[in-house]
């Protein structure tokens, strides 16, 4: 990526850049990619990243929209993606959440557990409407990725379990409010090996399988989830996932039953590496064993390292100087307030202008006041 740094320093940092211009190319090579196979639709996870600026780039593709919280639902619609395009997921979905999409009128509720059920049985009695609903599946089927980010694993809060689909269906069946309309899964997050999502359409394929047989059942829409990494190792030789494979996996693997449909809800592939966040190096500390750089920019801003490990990249946009070894480091005062240990940079000096790439997803999304700091702003490429 190329970083205009001459207007970076009339800019206070820290602060998020987005480079439109991949975001948009990614968005079309996934489109392109998805368009390939007949009933194949996408959806954008609004969680990775909901800035709103960006949200109207995706809508602008012709993407869906993946929303965990009521919040999110009504950011999707803000940006212009159609009601009908809108999936709403989430263990802990309230009654205010579930009263706002139904009267949007979302495309399907992805429903988790039984009370979730009833509520949504009752709220759309009220109203007088049917509500849609895929039953999330807990297939129990690992995933090669931090143990924080997988989720479909038995021991995990999300989805009802696979030995339980169907007392959930009975329960479906039995409410006049409410439509059948498919199964849901998703396995977790920064998945880069194909076996995982090759094990998730096996499970796909023996649920269905198990379906048709024993209760004639054929449901239109197959929810895959998300869960496509990217390379945060190497963000410039890599801008674009894989798009081509990934959609390949699914069709090449999941045995479809005439006419249904396959739901995709990616994140972090889309919006990851068009994102980076710059700060500035406020100091440089010379321990007795250690050398420091102090960012004005914290885990607060970018709560990744933090929270998971994550690596980022980190280039200092300033320094052409041969390399030294630093932490990288923030100003919030906590010892995980930690960007990276022993990491060969640039010669870095105060003032210096620096990059943490790959900072598109969940970085803006979850940072936080700690500290009473400011949240950092968004500037795009377009903007400059």
């Amino acid at each position: 990526m190329n970083f205009p740094v001459d207007a970076f320093a009339g800019i206070e940092t820290p602060f998020y850049y987005y480079d439109v211009a991949l975001l948009e190319r990614t968005l079309a090579a996934a489109q392109r990619e998805a368009a390939r196979y007949d009933g194949f639709h996408v959806h954008y996870a609004i969680k990775a990243n909901f800035n709103p600026r960006l949200l109207k780039i995706v809508a602008q593709s012709g993407m869906g929209a993946d929303c965990v919280s009521g919040g999110e639902v009504r950011a999707a619609m803000d940006a212009g993606i159609p009601a009908a395009k809108v999936v709403f997921a989430g263990v802990g979905k309230t009654d205010k959440e579930i009263a706002l999409a139904l009267d949007a009128g979302i495309f399907c509720f992805n429903v988790e557990s039984v009370p979730e059920i009833e509520a949504i049985e009752e709220l759309a009695a009220q109203r007088g409407v049917v509500a849609r609903v895929a039953v999330r599946i807990n297939p129990n089927v690992g995933a090669h990725t931090h143990a924080n980010i997988t989720t479909g694993l038995a021991e995990n809060k999300f989805g009802i379990n696979y030995e339980q689909i169907d007392e959930v269906i009975d329960v479906i069946e039995a409410k006049s409010h409410i439509e059948l309309t498919g199964l849901h899964f998703h396995i977790g997050s920064q998945i880069l090996v194909m076996d995982d999502f090759i094990a998730l359409c096996g499970r796909i394929n023996e649920l269905q399988e198990l379906l048709h047989d024993t209760r004639g059942l054929v449901l239109p829409h197959i929810n895959v989830g998300g869960g496509l990494g990217i390379r945060y190792d190497a963000p410039d030789k890599y801008p674009i996932p894989d798009f081509e494979l990934y959609f390949a996996t699914y069709a090449n693997n999941l045995k479809l039953h005439p006419g249904q449909q396959v739901h995709f809800e990616l994140g972090r592939s889309i919006v990851a590496q068009c994102g980076t966040l710059i700060a500035r190096a406020t100091y440089v500390k010379r321990g007795t064993c250690k050398q420091f750089i102090i960012l004005d920019a914290g885990m607060n801003d970018l709560v990744r390292p933090a929270l998971y490990d994550a690596y980022h990249r980190i280039e200092n946009l300033t320094s052409k100087k041969p390399d030294g070894v630093y932490d990288v480091v923030g100003p919030v005062c906590e010892s995980s307030d930690v960007f990276c240990k022993d990491r060969r940079i640039p010669e870095t000096a105060r003032g210096d202008i620096m990059a943490i790439r790959s900072a598109g997803a969940y970085g803006e999304a979850m940072a936080f006041g700690y500290n009473c700091r400011e949240i950092p702003k968004a500037v795009l490429s377009t903007e400059l």
